[in-house]
Order: C-alpha cells, then sequence, then structure tokens
C-alpha cells in the first residue's frame, strides 16, 4: 500500500512530481486512490485566467477537449476547481518525448519518421475537424506511450491565453520562434489550420534531418529566414521528401499546402493506416459545475497536505525514467541540455535544501522555500528573461533522497550551465553509489 505521507490530495487523486510548468500553471503526476490509475494533472491558476478575462474561452476549450478521444492525442479525463485553482486530469503517458530519440539516436530513417508524421497529422486533422487549434506544436508537446504511439499533448490548451478576434483569425505571437509558422510572427492574424500545418512541416524535418531548419542566434535573422522559408534539405531527403516538405514550408499560407492535401501526397500514403477509434459518450457535468458561478463552494474540491517530504515509489521512481530506463534516473553528467536534471542524496531533507540555499545565493538567486520544495529566482534577465529553478524534495526509502530541479522560467541552456555551478558547491551531498557506504555520509 502506498504511503500518503508527504503527500497532496485533491478529490480523490494523490499528487506526485512536477512534470513540467507553464504560463498558467504546473503539470503534476497523480494517482487516483483506490484503482492506483496514472494520471497527469495540469494545475491552472484561477486568478491568471479571471485577470485575462478567459473564462468563457476556457469553458469552451475544455468542454471540447473532453470530446475527443483520439489514439494519438492526449486524452482528457475529468476537471476539478478549488477555491484558487482548476485542475485538468489527462492521460499520462511513459515513453517520453519524441524527440528524445534524436538526442539519443541521431535522426530518424524516412519510413520511421513519416510513420510518426502519419500519426501527427492524424491528431491535428481529427482536433482541426472539432475546431480546437493547437497554435503551439513543438517537441516537448510530442509524446510517445509504453507502446511507442505518438500522442500530441496541450491540444486546445495552449491557446489559453490568446485571443480570436471578430474576423475569425487568431493573434498572438506565442510558441518557440523556430516552430512557428511566418505570419503568426507577424501577428497580422492567421488561420490556426494552416500555421499547425506550417509546425508540422518543420517537426517532420528536424526528425528526418536531425537539426531545424531555420537557425540563428540573432532573432531578426532568425525571422527573416522564416518569413523567407530560407532551408535546405539534406541530401538524404528523398526527392518526394523534399517537395512535400517546401510544400508545407510556403511562407504565404493562400498558397500552402492543406492538411487534406498533405494526406493525399503518395509520399505521405505509403504504409499510411487510418487511426481507428470510437466516438465517447461523453458527460460534461464536471466542466459545467466548475464554471457555473466560477467558484460556488458546492463543486470545490480541497487541496490537503499531509507532513513531510513527499514519499516516491517505485512506480513514481522509474516513472521519471524517459523509456523506463534507469541508466538515466540519477544524472551523473547531463550530456544533452534539459529542462531537468536529479541526483540522490542520504542527507536530512532539511539539510538538503539549507544547502542548496547557499549554493545558489552567491550565483544571484533569491530563494523562497515552502514545505519541501524551494523556488530560486535569477535576479538578472537572461535570453529569455528571469531564470527560475524550481527543487523538489523527495524520498525514495528510508534516509535516502531524490533531489529534482527543474527549470521553471527562462533559457534552457543558461539552465545547464547554471547548474554546472550550483553541483560544485552541492558536492558533499550528492550520494554516490559507487563509492563504499561506510555510514560517513550520514553523519
Amino acid at each position: 500500500m502506498m504511503s500518503t505521507v508527504g503527500r497532496t490530495r485533491v478529490g480523490k487523486y494523490e499528487l506526485g512530481r512536477t512534470l513540467g510548468e507553464g504560463t498558467f500553471g504546473k503539470v503534476k503526476f497523480a494517482r487516483k486512490v483506490g484503482t492506483g490509475e496514472c494520471v497527469a494533472i495540469k494545475i491552472l491558476d484561477k486568478e491568471k485566467i479571471l485577470r485575462h478575462k478567459m473564462i468563457g474561452q476556457i469553458k469552451r476549450e475544455i468542454s471540447t477537449m473532453k470530446l475527443i478521444k483520439h489514439p494519438n492525442v492526449i486524452r482528457m479525463y475529468e476537471v476539478m476547481a478549488s477555491k484558487t485553482k482548476i485542475y485538468i486530469v489527462m492521460e499520462f503517458v511513459t515513453g517520453g518525448e519524441l524527440f528524445e530519440k534524436i538526442t539519443h539516436r541521431g535522426r530518424l530513417k524516412e519510413d520511421e519518421a513519416r510513420k510518426y508524421f502519419q500519426q501527427l497529422i492524424n491528431a491535428v486533422d481529427y482536433c482541426h475537424s472539432r475546431g480546437v487549434f493547437h497554435r503551439d506544436l513543438k517537441p516537448e508537446n510530442l509524446l510517445l506511450d509504453s507502446k511507442g504511439v505518438l500522442k500530441v499533448s496541450d491540444f486546445g490548451l495552449s491557446a489559453l491565453p490568446q485571443q480570436v478576434r471578430e474576423d475569425g483569425l487568431l493573434h498572438t505571437t506565442c510558441g518557440t520562434p523556430n516552430y512557428v509558422a511566418p505570419e503568426v510572427i507577424n501577428n497580422k492574424g492567421y488561420d490556426g489550420a494552416k500555421a499547425d500545418l506550417w509546425s508540422c512541416g518543420v517537426i517532420l524535418f528536424v526528425l528526418m534531418a536531425g537539426h531545424l531548419p531555420f537557425e540563428d542566434t540573432n532573432l531578426m535573422s532568425l525571422y527573416k529566414k522564416i518569413f523567407k522559408a530560407e532551408f535546405t534539405c539534406p541530401s538524404w531527403f528523398s526527392t518526394s521528401a523534399k517537395k512535400l516538405i517546401k510544400r508545407i514550408l510556403d511562407p504565404n499560407p493562400q498558397t500552402r499546402i492543406t492538411v487534406a492535401e498533405v494526406i493525399e501526397n503518395e509520399w505521405f500514403k505509403k504504409g499510411y493506416q487510418p487511426p481507428s477509434f470510437e466516438t465517447p459518450d461523453v458527460n460534461l457535468d464536471d466542466v459545467d459545475a466548475i464554471f457555473s458561478g466560477f467558484g460556488d463552494s458546492a463543486n470545490l474540491v480541497v487541496e490537503r497536505r499531509e507532513g513531510g517530504p513527499a514519499i516516491m515509489n517505485a512506480f513514481e521512481l522509474i516513472s521519471t525514467s524517459q523509456g523506463l530506463n534507469l541508466g538515466t534516473l540519477f544524472e551523473k553528467q547531463m550530456g544533452t541540455v534539459k529542462r531537468e536534471t536529479r541526483f540522490a542524496s542520504r542527507l536530512p531533507a532539511d539539510e538538503i535544501l539549507s544547502k542548496i540555499e547557499q549554493a545558489a545565493t552567491p550565483l544571484g538567486f533569491n530563494v523562497e522555500k515552502q514545505n519541501y520544495k524551494l523556488k530560486l529566482k535569477g535576479e538578472k534577465t537572461g535570453r529569455k528573461g528571469h531564470l527560475a529553478i524550481a527543487t523538489e524534495v523527495f524520498e525514495v526509502a528510508p534516509s535516502l533522497y531524490m533531489v529534482e530541479l527543474r527549470k521553471s522560467k527562462g533559457d534552457t541552456l543558461e539552465f545547464h550551465n547554471v547548474y554546472k555551478n550550483l553541483s560544485t558547491g552541492l558536492k558533499d551531498i550528492v550520494w554516490n553509489s559507487q563509492e563504499e557506504d561506510n555510514g560517513t555520509k550520514e553523519n
């Protein structure tokens, strides 16, 4: 049986570690009490939603997302709310990000890249047919399940801070510029379906090439390349793949190929298997309940926390490691630049947090403490604003802790460099399982 000490409970779910953070809140791993079913819960801040006058839009997006049941889209199960937060319960997948395949193995062979691209287009086409656009398709949103099936996450939800004007076009500059269509950067209003397809084209290119089509350290030069669609396909791309990518990465949305035309394309159709799925019988009562009188106390859940650092069981521990490969569980070296890193320690949790605080302060970070978590906020402005790092301590066995450091804001490369400097000051708290453990580390 799972211990509930150090766990936060929301309704019938026990919350675990944070899986990611975004503008409107964070995503946490959770388990359903009684069944042990694993889910991911997206936690949105009600106040931010109210500030952006987005209640109507969010209700529409969430209702539509609940109705979407497709093998290549992360499933949304239910919605709950507390006085200050909205909890969106979603499918949890364990295969990691699709792009981790490229960082580990290099570019994919054309047939394998096509298989993932077909699944991506299936997901995008299905959601578009229901009036939902992604608007921010990028590597982090492409996940794999345990069988290696592609699952697109954040459909509909990435559009939360956006507004649709009277002309029916979306107006926002969001997303990672490398994956974003020129008309989105231009902020002249755009068609969500055409912009999503552009991002799919960039993704296909990266899968097959192992690098981005548009890259430049100077942002204005990068924009110029995107506006002109200035890129070169590597020599190993087949002629038909080159032709298709050139038609998708057309800077003019009016002449750009459509999703329907992509599905009819000869290169795309090779080995294509249309998805089979049933239309779900879905109830929207939970969505109506939390949005009727936004804060009606009869429908609210409460977030309750037990004392002590969160206890992480074996399954959760293994799920932190991509593709259940335990070799990457506690990273000694950060070869590829990741958004989080973790290490093990035998010191008491309070001591671990004090040591991190001592090491971070001289590096120019303000430190906020809450339960067994720290928030490190950079005083200097970096390439993508202020760098912020979240730190969490989990008990994985008696007197053995896992410490996770995660970038919550700012640039991933800056986080990597700060972590290298920080780890120098943390040498004496990191437990090295290779060394003979003679008890000295516990004193």
